[in-house]
């Protein structure tokens, strides 16, 4: 089996999720071919990487979604049983893909695929006997359980799920749950939290840079310390990306804008530090939604980021331990 540490040409296994029944608006399952529209493969087959497309993720079928007994849907987890269906088979899937050596980039869809790319992901990585941290880049924490979210959508209870938390125990069924713990957890960029969720995310210690910690700080400052955490425990990292981080002035096409999010630069400062950290092994990109965009904007701001993820760059630089700073005055 090849290892992504070796590989020095790793292979890019693109899968598309399209689902929306997590989320509140309608759209995001044309996420997936948004994103190859705006040239995704293409961006990332320039850097010299080698692209496989795995298509789409099929619908799950009714058979797949029926109530079993000893499955009960929570209360307040709406589409439970929807949703249920996406999550196994894209946890399998993640695994599948992750095993093959391949760095899968899951291309949704809303926010509650997260619970089955990462889990396979995971899954996949406790075997090789690392730890997988998750990057989780989006204006919402996303640390919802049935018992504290206000609306009910799946998509804002992922990052709970991720982290063991109790009310969607039965989603995985038999597959093995490969939950991470909240310290392997980073939300980055959050800027809207709800009140029951902020005392969950307190309690468990999760690290949060918030928009003020980067209006303080900046982005290359928190970026480094998550990478100096995975580095320092052997850890590989996931990146789950929701595209309403950006300011809605950059990212129109989500259907949850919050004011007062990243910068285009901001944002591609954090995937070139990400891409020289040598860290990354899988990607989600998650929650554009085509209907609400401009013209393919978000959608083209998105690939582009991912370009930067992978190595694209304006110019070539030195690697940061040899790094010579520019003469002052």
């Amino acid at each position: 089996m090849p290892d992504a540490d070796t590989n020095n040409n790793p292979t890019i296994a693109l899968l598309g999720v399209p689902i929306e029944i997590g989320a509140s608006q309608a759209g995001t399952l044309m996420g997936p071919a948004a994103l190859r529209t705006a040239g995704i493969a293409r961006v990332l087959e320039q850097l010299g990487l080698t692209v496989e497309d795995h298509g789409d993720l099929a619908t799950p079928g009714k058979a797949a979604t029926q109530v079993s007994p000893s499955d009960p849907s929570p209360a307040n987890a709406k589409y439970y049983d929807e949703i249920k269906a996406w999550v196994r088979a894209l946890s399998e899937r993640a695994f599948q893909i992750a095993g093959s050596g391949a760095i899968p980039i899951f291309m949704g869809g809303d926010h509650s695929l997260s619970m089955g790319s990462v889990n396979g992901v995971a899954r996949y990585w406790q075997q090789q006997q690392r730890p997988l941290f998750v990057l989780w880049v989006d204006a919402h924490a996303d640390y919802n359980t049935p018992a504290t979210t206000i609306t009910g959508n799946m998509h804002g209870m992922s990052a709970a799920f991720l982290c063991g938390e109790p009310g969607l125990d039965g989603l995985l069924g038999d597959q093995p749950r490969a939950s991470i713990t909240p310290d392997q957890l980073d939300l980055f960029g959050v800027r809207s939290i709800d009140p029951l969720e902020k005392n969950l995310v307190r309690d468990r210690r999760v690290a949060i840079a918030d928009m003020r910690a980067i209006d303080e700080f900046g982005v290359g400052v928190l970026i480094r310390k998550v990478i100096e955490r995975v580095k320092a425990r052997n850890g590989v990292l996931h990146v789950s990306f929701d595209v309403d981080f950006l300011d809605p002035a950059v990212a129109p096409g989500v259907g949850t804008t919050v004011p007062g999010g990243a910068t285009y630069r901001e944002a591609h400062l954090i995937m070139e530090l990400l891409h020289d950290s040598g860290l990354v092994r899988s990607a989600d990109i998650v929650e554009l939604n085509p209907f609400l965009d401009e013209r393919g904007r978000t959608a083209r701001v998105a690939v582009e980021l991912i370009g930067s993820l992978f190595g694209d760059q304006i110019t070539d630089r030195p690697t940061p331990s040899n790094a010579i700073l520019p003469d002052e005055g």
